[in-house]
């Protein structure tokens, strides 16, 4: 079914739930009444025919607390890594005995940024969590920080959230917030605006948000819910941020109509929506503006048209596509080395076998492996 309200979620065939540390954890310790009616509320969306998946987090904030750590596990990558080898367990054990209460079996997966940027892994992940929702699993999937670096790595599971319900061909994805919604200014401002509706995030969105967390525990702020909410419009997925700090947080919010839902903006193809996701480019290039015109209409980008490229990056790598004026025009895999890009910046094709050695490809970037932004 097509989401297009906000009730809609809870007739979805396919929802993905995310839950943040500081609606997870309080000092330490789980919210466990709160949780217990999340869970709840899961079991019915379950009964009701809706397969969920959680994305969680709460890893470092479970081990930190169990290991005496400082900073919540967060004052340096050591820290934070030997936390979440420990809270893993920990939320694992949370989650299978919460859900277990009402007769679900929890699953554990855990997943790096690489596992969702390589096509292949990506597949993998997509297979294994239509497994365990075939036999009557609930996902719960978190970010593997106990490997994961500063370089490497989602950093929020907004983001993260988005990707999985990508991969698992979900209609929504909640993401459980401490505030009602998106609103067009901070919400402690006065005059601020709630937001009820987005149908694209565009610049204009973008610049309503503040990357700020508010409760020092989790790494996402409504910047990355932002971000998470372009990545799931562009597969046709809709996505909606709801205050998760009470009890029965989703069944209050729908049932009210209170949130902020992102209309799906299109469907684009599988590989597509998984390029449109992908994370960590391994370089950028920076076309003319001859080239800016010329992609707006669909074309690909040229050798002709490349001014400038940065990063060390090899044949089939995914690279940003910047323009003149340092405007994000989109990303793509690169069908040349950094260092070939380099040797054929500038050059039209009669020129660039010269400096190549050999007949060159069709485009730097082909319009067939590259999405706008």
């Amino acid at each position: 079914m097509a989401v297009t309200t906000l009730p809609d979620l809870a007739k979805a065939r396919r929802l993905v739930i995310k839950v943040g540390s500081a609606l997870l954890i309080e000092q330490g310790k789980p919210r466990a009444k709160w949780l217990a009616t999340l869970a709840k509320e899961i079991a019915g969306l379950s009964k009701g025919g809706t397969q969920v998946i959680v994305v969680s987090s709460g890893a470092i904030a479970l081990g930190a607390a169990k290991l005496g750590l400082a900073k919540g596990g967060r004052g340096s990558l050591a820290d934070a890594q030997a936390a979440a080898s420990v809270g893993q367990v920990e939320l694992a054990r949370l989650w299978s005995d919460t859900l277990g209460k009402h007769g679900l079996i929890a699953a554990q997966m855990l997943v790096t940024l690489d596992d969702l940027e390589d096509r292949r892994r990506y597949l993998n992940a997509s297979a294994t969590l239509e497994r365990l929702i075939e036999a009557g699993a609930v996902p719960v999937v978190n970010e593997n920080d106990s490997v994961a670096t500063e370089e490497i790595r989602f950093g929020d599971n907004d983001r993260l959230a988005a990707r999985v319900a990508q991969a698992a061909q979900a209609e929504g994805v909640l993401l459980l917030s401490d505030v009602d919604g998106l609103y067009d200014r901070n919400p402690k401002e006065d005059g601020a605006a709630f937001v009820e509706r987005v149908e694209g995030v565009t610049p204009e969105i973008i610049a309503m948000a503040t990357g700020d967390s508010t409760s020092g525990l989790g790494s996402g702020g409504m910047l990355a819910k932002l971000q998470a909410a372009r990545i799931a419009e562009r597969a046709g997925i809709a996505l909606a941020i709801i205050n998760g700090t009470h009890n029965d947080p989703i069944s209050r919010a729908l049932d009210a109509n209170r949130g902020t839902l992102f209309l799906p903006q299109g469907d684009e193809s599988a590989r597509k929506a998984w390029l449109s996701g992908r994370l960590a480019p391994a370089g950028v290039l920076t076309v003319d503006e001859g080239c800016t015109r010329a992609l707006a209409n669909g074309a690909s980008v040229l050798a002709a048209g490349l001014t400038e490229v940065e990063g060390d990056f090899r044949r089939g790598d995914l690279v940003a596509i910047f323009g003149a004026k340092g405007e994000r025009l989109g990303q793509g895999l690169v069908e040349y080395t950094a260092e070939e890009c380099r040797a054929i910046l500038g050059l039209r094709e009669e020129q660039q076998a010269e400096k190549l050695g050999y007949a060159p490809r069709a485009a730097v970037v082909h319009r067939d492996h590259m999405v706008r932004a």
